[in-house]
């Protein structure tokens, strides 16, 4: 149970989606910028990149909710599927990543641990291996982001789905519509 009252099922609103509920007014603008970072037109990172980025941070952030379904998000829009989601998860540094996605995940695992983590060698490694500073800034943002929503879905203790299936089903609802309806 979370610990406050979300006056609803939590089995069917587990983790965000009960909180989103909640609170409406927040849930709008939440779920605004978790479509554009993750959903929105991006002239070089694709869907499933920045999705990957999100699964990376939360379950560095050890949120089980956020980093089950944003896997199965990124599972969903990657070529590599659920494999190459869980392998980066489990060793990037030996994942079949580009160059390019292992630095920017690597900035990534920085800014959640603290935004001053970030070096220029870091920011100067991404930019050698081919990213922008519109990927570079993005990671920082998704990074940073994430770790919020992390905070708030394991802060206010909520509930995992009672059936681990529900991450790949919302999966291709997010894959075809996004975050905002």
């Amino acid at each position: 149970m979370a610990h406050i009252d979300l006056g609803l099922d939590e089995a069917e609103h587990p983790g965000i989606t009960g909180l989103m509920r909640y609170r409406p007014e927040t849930a709008a603008p939440l779920n605004a910028l978790a479509d554009v970072l993750l959903h929105g037109t991006h002239p070089t990172l694709t869907p499933g990149e920045r999705e990957l980025i999100a699964a990376y941070v939360s379950g560095l952030n050890d949120c089980t909710f956020c980093a089950s379904s944003h896997s199965a998000f990124a599972a969903a829009q990657l070529d590599g599927g659920m494999p190459l989601v869980e392998s980066v998860r489990a060793d990037l540094d030996s994942a079949e990543v580009t160059p390019k996605l292992r630095a920017l995940l690597t900035i990534a695992a920085a800014v959640r641990h603290d935004g001053r983590s970030v070096t220029t060698a870091m920011v100067e490694a991404a930019r050698a291996a081919g990213a922008t500073d519109l990927e570079i800034h993005d990671t920082v943002l998704i990074a940073a982001a994430f770790s919020m929503f992390n905070r708030y879905v394991d802060g206010l203790g909520t509930v995992l789905p009672p059936d681990p299936s529900v991450y790949a089903e919302r999966a291709q609802w997010i894959k075809v519509g996004g975050y905002v309806r």
